[in-house]
């Protein structure tokens, strides 16, 4: 809730729920995600957040507002799984098919960690990270940098020389749409999405809003000119300043 560019975005409504709720319901449609788990901060702003998960019947992890490395590990220990998938809760338009495929990437012979994000090729918005339990924890246990405890899983992601990393990628290239929730135009865009998809079909799926924006390329232009992950682009540059 403490989001400095948007505070409160993902409990701001469209088609009558918390953007929240509609991600949740759509990551629910994982078959194969077996515990869904919401880890958000202790810090008082962030009540509401667990109002909501007890309303949904979704467990909720409260830990550091700035550690969120810490933070999910958390969140993971009480299940011991041997896999988990990290997806960032400003994603309402998250498709489960597209989780779903992550996962299988990951679970392939000798694969420690698979993304759809190393080298975007899918909409900014949809995502998703998979990663043995065990590499997350060697992360959690060894991690140290301010940018590595922020942002989760750069010190896994950065290390191909010692994690077995598993790009999926998307033909043709997506990655100039932007359909994540960082400022209000990426929330106008969004909840226009929903106002005309979700009546009509309430698990739309990433092809059914690519069919929207051919016909309502207006649409697309809402949220253009953004940066993609701005927020660890400010981490590393902030490190940089701090090393200087």
């Amino acid at each position: 809730m403490s989001s400095t560019r948007l505070p409160g975005k993902v409990l701001l409504r469209t088609c009558g729920k918390p953007l929240l709720q509609h991600m949740i319901e759509r990551v629910r449609r994982c078959a194969q995600i077996d515990h869904l788990v919401v880890a958000t901060s202790t810090d008082s702003s962030d009540d509401s957040l667990q109002s909501l998960c007890e309303a949904l019947g979704v467990p909720c992890h409260r830990g550091s507002l700035d550690d969120v490395l810490d933070r999910f590990m958390g969140a993971v220990r009480p299940f011991a799984p041997g896999w988990v998938v990290r997806l960032t809760g400003d994603c309402p338009l998250i498709d489960p098919d597209v989780i779903g495929r992550v996962i299988d990437a990951a679970r392939e012979p000798g694969v420690d960690y698979a993304s759809n994000a190393l080298a975007p090729s899918f909409p900014d918005g949809l995502d998703v990270e998979c990663m043995r339990a065990e590499v997350l924890e060697q992360a959690w246990r060894e991690a140290r940098k301010p940018s590595e405890r922020e942002h989760v899983t750069p010190f896994i992601h950065t290390q191909p020389e010692r994690f077995d990393l598993r790009q999926v990628r998307h033909e043709p290239d997506l990655s100039s749409l932007r359909w994540t929730v960082d400022e209000a135009s990426d929330f106008v865009f969004v909840s226009q999405v929903f106002e005309h998809l979700y009546p009509i079909r309430p698990d739309f799926r990433m092809n059914d809003v690519l069919d929207l924006l051919n016909r309502e390329p207006r649409l697309a232009r809402i949220n253009t000119g953004l940066e993609r992950n701005a927020g660890y682009a400010r981490s590393l540059a902030a490190e940089a300043g701090a090393a200087a």
